[in-house]
């Protein structure tokens, strides 16, 4: 109802000003008492171990494979007159081990471009079981762009 007449009523307004300066005292209010604690966690004794220093580094006989079909045993390039020669190279590296001692069992790592025939791999698998190894693994490449 507008017991007024005649004259215009003015509309509300919020006045943000004071508003702004409350919020800012109960914020500093809220800093300056805030108590920073460190809540306690678990008091436990971890278990020790006693087993044995993990055993050195088994040897590797290093096989590379290029896309062009040439093979490499541990840097030194081999040529290919089929499984039973490849197999007598990796012998020979077995032999040639660490300190110039012959290694009994040894790690063959398989490094093949990715062009590679998957012949020319499995070769190098067939040549590990002629000779004896078991122990294979192939090296791959981690973050490669496509």
């Amino acid at each position: 109802m507008n017991f007024r007449r005649g004259q215009k009523r003015e509309d509300p307004e919020i006045n943000l000003i004071p508003f702004i300066d409350v919020l800012l005292v109960v914020l500093i209010f809220l800093m300056v008492s805030t108590t920073y604690s460190k809540f306690t966690e678990l008091q436990i004794t971890l278990p020790t171990a006693d087993a044995d220093k993990v055993a050195d580094k088994p040897f590797e006989i290093n096989v590379t494979i290029d896309a062009k079909g040439n093979y490499t045993v541990n840097n030194t390039p081999v040529s290919f007159n089929g499984v039973a020669g490849l197999a007598d190279d990796l012998k020979a590296a077995a032999r040639s081990g660490p300190n110039g001692q012959p290694v009994p069992d040894p790690v063959i790592i398989v490094n093949a471009d990715q062009f590679a025939m998957h012949q020319m791999v499995i070769n190098v698998l067939e040549a590990a079981r002629v000779a004896g190894y078991d122990k294979l693994t192939f090296a791959a490449q981690t973050g490669g762009k496509k």
